[in-house]
């Protein structure tokens, strides 16, 4: 799509549901995902789990804002895909996978589109910042978190 598309996995040293446990709590976000400002719950579903939440992400460029709706596949997969916000468009996920030894595969994918005005600042080292921020630092970011509870 746009210049902050891409995936990036990281093996974590905790059997999947731990990993999911963490995935899953998308209210507690903030406290792990670097850029990640705020992620206010404005809709759950009949298990508690928020659907639809106002998100604040500030990528250094620009503080972004998004209404997402995210969707459960216990305990292997979370997407979100942004209802309304700054960006044109954007979707993501997070897939988990065993692979052994009580270890976890987790890949996380993220496709946004930040429109033309936005997208023609996004060149070169900038976009390798603001990428190593929204998208490849993150499974990291998951695996510290898991691996120091």
């Amino acid at each position: 799509m746009g210049a902050m598309s891409g995936s990036a996995s990281s093996e974590i040293d905790a059997p999947l549901q731990a990993v999911w446990a963490i995935v899953q709590d998308i209210e507690t976000a903030p406290e792990w995902q670097k850029g990640l400002d705020t992620m206010t719950v404005l809709e759950r579903d009949e298990q508690g789990r928020a659907i639809q939440c106002e998100t604040t992400t500030d990528t250094k460029l620009k503080v972004f804002t998004a209404r997402v709706r995210f969707t459960y596949a216990a305990p292997r997969e979370l997407r979100w895909t942004q209802e309304h916000g700054d960006l044109r468009s954007m979707q993501g996920s997070w897939r988990l996978e065993e692979v052994g030894d009580g270890r976890t595969r987790a890949t996380y994918t993220l496709d946004g589109d930040p429109g033309a005005l936005m997208g023609r600042f996004l060149k070169g080292a900038l976009e390798q910042k603001i990428r190593g921020i929204l998208i490849d630092g993150r499974p990291g970011e998951l695996k510290a978190r898991v691996e120091s509870a």
